[in-house]
């Protein structure tokens, strides 16, 4: 029997191996500063955020967690360079070393250039900074909508210079402009200020969004990509003035204008007043003396037309020589229009007697024929009467006849009496009357008035039988 050689080797779980290496990973590298390039960038629900630290030849995975997510301004996109410090460890169910980072910052400002040219490029490319959707700023507002920190000098100075040049309503919109969340709050100040009601005593006519000057970090947040649209989308004409004129931030290029300082940014929102005063002085005057230049140039046309107007005497003597001329001529060319209309009333009248001749013969001829013909009608009418009469009688002797046959009368001539009652109506049998009850019974030649004593039956006589026919049988009759 052989003996298995022994290996000196411990034997170690899978669990146990991965244990160990992490001691020993986080033991070599506890805490470590590294830079690279940010891809893979992935925001997890819970808050955390997970991503690939690369340069041109490695990549190393990294985790950072919500409450240090929480602390951290920058917007983390794939392709910025970075500076990150934080402790190296291993992720055991996937056996792979991470990075849990604890603080990360740009690698310089050619990052955050870099950055920012990129997303320059990207709104360009969506047509956020064209020209065409720039609104005109309204010359006189009434209301100016301020965002920007309250505790600033900014807002002094703003309201220092409206005061100066055109006091004006000015509704303050306090805000963050530096750190954490101060883009969020940027954002939905411009949004609260385009959600009031048109027609509201406070709705702005015009936003100014503020801010002094500063590093390309602190003024990071109005490079934001929520910020840009937000001032993009606004349907209230916008003015941009943050930082100093040197300072360019994405929000530069999406406002309709922009300040180069927020003092600059309170003159672009009013004019001053009294050069208002002094145009409109000026302009006044310029009306008045050309209204006056107007009347005088009307006067001196006036006058050389009244010059150049013949005298009233010049113009009645042309129509007076035609009014001669008219008067000696009238009395010859009145005769001559008389005997022509005599003429003519002659030459009418001798037609009109032919006419009315010839007219009234053939009227007494037309006469005469009605007269024929209306003597032929009247015979016929006659006839035709009489024949309507004898028809009438007829039947009027016919209707009598049948309605002396129908009358009661007849009967009572016959023997028989109609009783009535004391108020006249018919009584057609003994029980409707009553002892002592007044009648009146008429006969065929008069009336008589009783008086009821009472009633008796009257015998019903036996129904008269009649006899029954025996039938005839029709065959064979009886030998007997």
């Amino acid at each position: 029997m052989t003996d298995t050689p022994r290996i000196n080797v411990v034997e170690l779980t899978v669990s146990e191996l991965s244990n160990a290496l992490k001691r020993a990973i986080e033991d070599g590298f506890g805490y470590v500063r590294v830079r690279g390039e940010l891809g893979n960038v992935k925001y997890h629900s819970s808050g955390h955020v997970y991503l690939d630290l690369k340069d041109e030849k490695a990549c190393l995975a990294g985790v950072i967690w919500r409450l240090t997510a929480q602390r951290i301004k920058l917007k983390l996109e794939a392709g910025l360079e970075v500076v990150v410090t934080g402790r190296i460890t291993t992720f055991p169910g996937q056996s792979k070393y991470q990075i849990v980072i604890e603080t990360l910052e740009p690698a310089g400002v050619g990052a955050l250039m870099a950055l920012l040219e990129e997303r320059k490029k990207k709104f360009a490319a969506e047509g956020l900074f064209d020209a065409a959707r720039k609104q005109l700023l309204p010359f006189l507002p009434k209301v100016i909508g301020v965002i920007t920190s309250p505790t600033g000098a900014v807002i002094r100075d703003i309201l220092h210079r409206l005061s100066d040049r055109f006091p004006r309503q000015v509704l303050v919109w306090p805000v963050k402009v530096q750190g954490e969340g101060s883009a969020e709050q940027v954002a939905a100040a411009i949004n609260g200020f385009n959600a009031f009601p048109f027609g509201h005593i406070a709705h702005p006519d015009v936003i100014i969004v503020a801010r002094g000057g500063g590093s390309l970090e602190d003024l990071w947040s109005f490079n934001e990509e929520i910020v840009v649209r937000a001032a993009a989308a606004s349907m209230i004409p916008l003015i941009s003035a943050v930082g100093h004129e040197t300072d360019i931030t994405l929000i530069d290029f999406v406002s309709d204008k922009r300040a180069p300082t927020p003092t600059a940014a309170a003159e672009m929102a009013v004019p001053v007043r009294a050069d208002l005063i002094t145009r409109i002085s000026a302009l006044h005057n310029r009306q008045v003396a050309c209204w006056q230049r107007g009347i005088e140039n009307r006067r001196k046309e006036l006058r050389s037309l009244a010059r150049a107007l013949p005298g009233l005497e010049d113009l009645f003597a042309l129509p007076r020589q035609r009014l001669d001329t008219v008067t000696e001529r009238f009395p010859l060319a009145l005769r001559v229009m008389s005997a022509r209309r005599h003429d003519r009333l002659v030459g009418l009248s001798a037609r009109l007697g032919a006419s009315l001749r010839a007219n009234t013969q053939a009227h007494r001829t037309h006469i005469a024929h009605d007269r024929q013909r209306l003597a032929v009608l009247q015979g016929r009418a006659r006839v035709a009467l009489d024949n309507l009469l004898d028809r009438r009688d007829a039947r009027l002797e016919r209707a009598g006849q049948l309605l002396a046959a129908f009358s009661y009368r007849g009967v009572l001539a016959r023997g028989f009496t109609l009783v009535r009652g004391s108020e006249g109506q018919p009584l057609r049998n003994a029980a409707a009357i009553t002892p002592g009850q007044r009648l009146d019974i008429e006969f065929t030649d008069g009336r008589v008035g009783a008086l009821a004593e009472g009633s008796r039956p009257i015998e019903q006589a036996p129904p008269i039988r009649r006899r029954r026919r025996t039938a005839v049988d029709p065959g064979q009759g009886s030998l007997f």
